[in-house]
């Protein structure tokens, strides 16, 4: 008996839902940044409540104390990896729109986290230029075109060790499929092939189901 995309969609949510009940308390802060970011019009494109608990798990796994991550939205997964390090430590955030830092902005300092945040506002491309190795942890989710780009310069920025997160890689299977071409799955498929036989790093793609449907991420680990 075939199940519809809807019924998919429905199952993977629920569980979901139901594992987050059990594992991760509720967070007004959290809760409220989401709210913010949609009174503000931003897309519902931040990442879910376990991929964000994820991500802390990860930074808290290698003692992360500076972060880096590529395209703040909101906020939302900025929170998780700062609530992750010491209070000595920093997450710089790149964002190219200034609406959206506004509203991170905002949120962070709804957090009490403002004072671990630095925002770089402009192109990310250019703005890694600027930056120098330190990082303990990289996590990208920005515009998908330029991942290749992105990937390059967390190699340079992220220390022995480090761990390096690219989202987005999956797109409901169709990177694979081809078949099926966009700007989107192209920028990973050229992250694909920047990354094989690159022996300065060691990494794996992890597909994912849940609320946000069917995607994955790249988990990397910078020899």
């Amino acid at each position: 008996m075939s199940t519809s995309s809807q019924e998919l969609q429905a199952n993977w949510t629920r569980s979901d839902q139901y594992h987050n009940a059990h594992l991760i308390p509720e967070d007004p802060i959290l809760s409220t940044a989401l709210q913010n970011s949609d009174d503000a019009g931003l897309d519902r494109i931040a990442v879910s409540q376990s991929q964000g608990k994820l991500l802390h798990l990860f930074a808290r796994s290698v003692q992360a104390k500076r972060i880096l991550e590529v395209g703040t939205l909101g906020g939302y997964s900025t929170i998780w990896l700062a609530r992750a390090v010491p209070q000595d430590g920093e997450v710089v955030t790149l964002e190219l729109e200034e609406e959206h830092v506004k509203v991170a902005s905002k949120n962070f300092a709804l957090a009490g986290l403002s004072e671990k945040i630095k925002i770089i506002v402009g192109p990310a491309a250019q703005s890694l230029e600027t930056l120098r190795p330190s990082f303990d942890l990289a996590f990208i989710d920005a515009d998908k075109q330029s991942n290749a780009i992105y990937y390059q310069h967390a190699k340079r920025l992220v220390r022995s060790g480090g761990i390096i997160i690219i989202d987005n890689v999956v797109r409901q299977g169709l990177v694979a499929d081809t078949s099926r071409t966009d700007e989107r799955i192209e920028g990973v498929r050229a992250l694909l092939r920047a990354m094989k036989g690159d022996e300065e790093v060691d990494a794996t793609t992890v597909a994912t189901v849940g609320e946000k449907g069917y995607d994955g991420l790249i988990f990397a680990v910078r020899k």
